[in-house]
């Protein structure tokens, strides 16, 4: 079993920056992927920022530029540098893995979300 924890969330004006970070714990052999999604108020939950083990990313149009995801693999986890944020911005962020809890056996887990808001 893998636990997510997510932290960082909270309230900043237009153009401010957040970070937010994802720790896993629990049976763990290898993350192939850590991703950040993120779902707005009556919106589909949408694919923020992947990050693969090789450190190779992959971004939404609307974040690129803007956000940044990084990973420590010693420590298991992956953040999320948001800057220049935007209204639109606005959302629960959630952490997404793909683990490794054996050499053969993946699963996907999902954080608890963490709530962003850009406003003035």
């Amino acid at each position: 079993q893998v636990q997510l924890v997510e932290s960082g969330g909270g309230l900043v004006q237009p153009g401010g920056s957040l970070r937010l970070s994802c720790a896993a714990s629990g049976t763990i052999f290898a993350i192939p992927v850590m991703s950040w999604y993120r779902q707005a108020p009556g919106k589909q939950r949408e694919l923020v920022a992947r990050i693969f083990s090789g450190g190779s990313t992959n971004y939404a149009d609307s974040v690129k530029g803007r956000f940044t995801i990084s990973r420590d693999d010693a420590r298991n986890t992956v953040d999320l540098q948001m800057n220049s944020l935007k209204p639109e911005d606005t959302a629960v962020y959630y952490c997404n893995v793909d683990v490794y809890t054996t050499t053969s056996l993946r699963t996907n887990y999902w954080g608890q979300g963490a709530q962003v808001t850009v406003s003035s």
